[in-house]
């Protein structure tokens, strides 16, 4: 039984190290914890320990890819954006932990956190807390519809689920294609669509 809990581990890890929006790492918890009728708590700490695990990794790698997918612009865009978040101090904390809480990808913020080169535990310690606290009621929730496990597939493929996946590419894509710098240090948006290498 103890295998179970590995599963978590790597699916949580393997929703989470993808540097593109992925289905959030709390449905597979939900799913194992439903399929194998695990222990919640021990399903919420090793999900959540295998989450961060593949956030740091995407922290790590993002800026090697980065270099070579997008031009230096962008690149320099992105590092001024997690520049400004760096001086924030707790203020972006705060903004770390309540997007953590919402029930969208995290996958732009790693992206940005990665490719502005801020130290990994800059952002996991926030992103932690409101990891911890989402995942905790959401699967709290999944435990709750077991009864329900048909409906639950069914919500899998819903309009919020696909809302969520919208949202989280057009994050991705603000992140990508705004030209931070100009709207930061001189209130002008602009976008900028010739960031590939």
């Amino acid at each position: 039984m103890w295998w179970h809990y590995v599963l978590v581990f790597i699916g949580a890890f393997i929703f989470d190290v993808v540097p593109f929006p992925f289905p959030p790492a709390f449905t597979i918890m939900v799913f194992m914890q439903i399929v194998f009728k695990l222990n919640v708590w021990l399903v919420i700490l090793i999900g959540v320990a295998g989450s961060i695990f593949g956030r740091y990794v995407l922290t790590l790698y993002i800026p090697r890819i980065a270099g070579s997918i997008f031009n230096p612009d962008k690149n320099e865009d992105v590092r001024f954006l997690g520049k400004v978040l760096k001086e924030k101090g707790w203020k972006s904390q705060m903004v770390i932990i309540a997007y953590s809480l919402l029930p969208l990808p995290t996958t732009p913020l790693f992206i940005a956190a990665g490719m502005a080169k801020l130290r990994p535990i800059y952002i996991i310690p926030a992103f932690f807390v409101g990891k911890f606290t989402s995942d905790t009621v959401l699967v709290f929730f999944g435990k709750y519809g077991t009864e329900n496990t048909e409906k639950m597939l069914q919500g899998a493929f819903s309009w919020q689920s696909f809302l969520s996946l919208v949202i989280g590419i057009l994050l991705l894509s603000a992140l990508l294609f705004i030209d931070w710098r100009s709207l930061i240090q001189k209130r002008k948006f602009k976008l900028n669509f010739r960031i590939w290498n």
